[in-house]
């Protein structure tokens, strides 16, 4: 067991604990969230004996072994499978006094010594550590320096689980994965024996590993039982108690202030205000409950588009002489909600930069629609930023017409707000980058947005804005996330990357997890095995379905606008009902000399039930349409 008792943490002036206190039990499995900047990575460093506490006890059983994913990798010329198993530092000690033993009593004792730590086991294990986040059986003797970045992450993260560990430590594990590497360590950890506490900011991850929630506020560590779901409601239902009680607070706050004021002057009620000033002293203010988002924020969509908005036919997509996917036929219309799936390296990024013209195509057309206007978000323009320059100003160099005020509310919605729009991009952080390369695509007003792992580097707060933003955007939109709450949220249906082949996928997310398990059986058979006559009739039909899925697709996008227009409606006219009923609250507005005043609220309100009625009915029909023809 570990127990923080009264723990209090610093790092330079800045407090990350004060005074906090939890205990985590053996075989536990803990989330740690917070709003970046709040400690999290500090208080890891704290566990793993990389900082001191300030003040408080903190007490860590002495002989548990503590695993801990690093965040950086200095190249290496040794091999991808030889670094893996550097993570088991017994292992690399037992193999090492086995090479030096000068006689066969010693060499007997290091054999025993490998036998009880069944260390002939441990190639095989990094092996399918590697083969789960990704790595091809042709890259495990490749150098580490051969690979990029976030795949030397994904080396770390390897070391880390073959690491024998009583308590492991994961900070961000699924921040450089794909969805399949993500499906995979989510179902290592739920059998991992240890104590984990990991953090992250994908909140299906956390759903499906966690079974408490630790929440570090305030420089306080406040721990819930179950997994992020259960938190939301838990927290929701506390937040909603101590707004209530405020509310309440400020109500007898108010009166005991006007009965001061009314009477602190006279002698006959001097001693009453006295009391009542008193009871104001002693009342403990409870703070309100501040849970709005600093995230504000759209995708606007270019005013005018075309159907459809790009296609693409017969097309190879790859490079000169290595076609990944040859013969792709797709077409993309307004109204569009694509998620991208497929396994790692079938070619995802490939047709994504190919719709954005990063990469030509080897062979085939390409039609884009008059009004076409790409929004394109990767990973690598958070690199091409411009860092010796202000947020503001690579916004005012995309639109020279915009006001310095414009462009700054613009900003803020992204959480750049006062003098943040204002300073260098330099020294900002992962997430502060993604957030500014994402206003990038936002201010371009595009109507296809294509976003390649946006939520890379985003807390919660940002990843929850996103999906909003995304929801309510008019234009199409193509995505490939290991983010399962964002996919969700924003997509309504899956194009699958597979076997050389880009086609729909007739499933949701649960169901690509279980084709993944079973994807061998999908692959297509080979030439010798499979009939002339099948392929053709397969190919037939494919293609009829193809088409009959674009004519639908087609047919249900008016639909679809005028169901957001009309949610649109229904948002602006609750939003004018919430006002006058709000001054109707006026206790004042019932006085006969405001008669007329009353009057017409009334009538207005009347009207404006009858309105939104009469939208909701147009809503619900939509809805039905869009629901029947799915």
């Amino acid at each position: 067991m570990i127990e923080f008792n009264q723990v209090s943490l610093q790092r330079g002036t800045n407090p990350l604990l004060s005074k906090a206190s939890l205990r985590i039990h053996d075989g536990q499995k803990m989330a740690l969230i917070g709003p970046n900047g709040a400690g999290k990575s500090s208080l890891f460093a704290l566990l793993n004996g990389e900082l001191q506490i300030d003040g408080g006890d903190l007490y860590i059983p002495p002989k548990w072994r503590i695993a801990h994913m690093a965040q950086e990798v200095e190249a290496s010329n040794r091999s991808a499978l030889d670094y893996a198993i550097d993570g088991d530092h017994t292992y690399r000690l037992i193999e090492k006094g086995i090479a030096n033993a000068d006689n066969d009593a010693e060499l007997t004792r290091w054999l025993d010594e490998m036998d009880k730590h069944q260390g002939y086991q441990v190639p095989v294990r990094a092996e399918q550590l590697l083969h789960g986040l990704g790595f091809a059986q042709s890259d495990l003797q490749r150098p580490v320096s051969d690979f990029s970045g976030g795949w030397r992450i994904r080396l770390n993260l390897a070391q880390a689980l073959l690491m024998p560990s009583d308590l492991l430590l994961l900070d961000e594990p699924t921040n450089h994965l794909d969805l399949e590497a993500t499906l995979w360590l989510e179902q290592w950890l739920k059998n991992y024996s240890g104590t984990l506490l990991f953090i992250s900011h994908d909140r299906d991850f956390i759903d499906g590993v966690a079974d408490h929630i630790v929440h570090l506020h305030q420089h306080q560590l406040t721990m819930y039982p179950g997994n992020y779901s259960a938190y939301e409601r838990i927290r929701a239902e506390k937040l909603a108690q101590q707004q209530t009680l405020f509310e309440k607070q400020q109500t007898r706050v108010a009166e005991i202030e006007q009965f001061v004021a009314r009477f602190r002057a006279k002698a006959s009620k001097a001693k009453q205000a006295q009391s009542r000033i008193k009871e104001l002293e002693r009342m403990e203010l409870i703070a309100p409950a501040h849970v709005d988002s600093p995230f504000h924020f759209k995708f606007p969509c270019a005013d005018k588009m075309s159907t459809p908005l790009l296609a693409i036919d017969q097309a190879d997509l790859g490079y000169a002489g290595s076609v990944l996917l040859p013969k792709v036929k797709i077409s993309i219309v307004p109204g569009h909600r694509i998620g991208l799936l497929g396994p790692n390296g079938a070619g995802k990024s490939t047709l994504l930069k190919t719709l954005c013209e990063e990469i030509p195509m080897v062979n085939g057309q390409r039609n884009s629609g008059e009004h076409l206007k790409i929004g394109y978000f990767a990973q690598h323009q958070l690199e091409s930023l411009d860092v010796n320059a202000s947020g503001a100003l690579i916004l005012q160099r995309m639109k020279p017409t915009a006001s310095d005020q414009e462009i700054r509310n613009f900003l803020g919605g992204f959480g750049f707000s006062g003098d943040k729009a204002l300073e260098v991009i330099e020294p900002f952080s992962g997430g502060e980058k993604a957030r500014l390369a994402l206003a990038c695509v936002a201010w371009q007003k595009p109507n296809l947005l294509i976003l390649d792992e946006p939520t890379n580097h985003l807390d919660i707060e940002m990843r929850e804005a996103l999906a909003m933003a995304l929801q309510n955007f008019e234009g199409a939109i193509l995505i490939v996330s290991h983010d399962r709450h964002l996919l969700k949220s924003t997509v309504d249906e899956y194009w699958l990357v597979d076997h050389r082949k880009v086609q729909p996928f007739d499933g949701d997310l649960d169901d690509y997890h279980h084709y993944l398990n079973q994807r061998e059986q999908f692959a297509p058979q080979s030439e010798q095995s499979a009939g002339a006559e099948n392929k053709a009739d397969a190919g037939v039909d494919r293609k009829e379905q193809k088409r009959l899925d674009a004519e639908k697709r087609q047919r249900l996008a008016p639909i679809r606008k005028q169901q957001q227009a009309a949610e649109k409606q229904m948002e602006k006219l609750q939003n004018t009902l919430a006002a006058i009923e709000e001054k109707m609250g006026d206790s004042d507005l019932y006085d006969a000399s405001r008669k007329d005043e009353l009057n017409k609220l009334i009538q207005e309100q009347g009207k404006l039930k009858a309105e939104l009625e009469e939208v909701e009915m147009e809503w619900m029909d939509l809805t039905e349409q869009l629901e029947a023809d799915a």
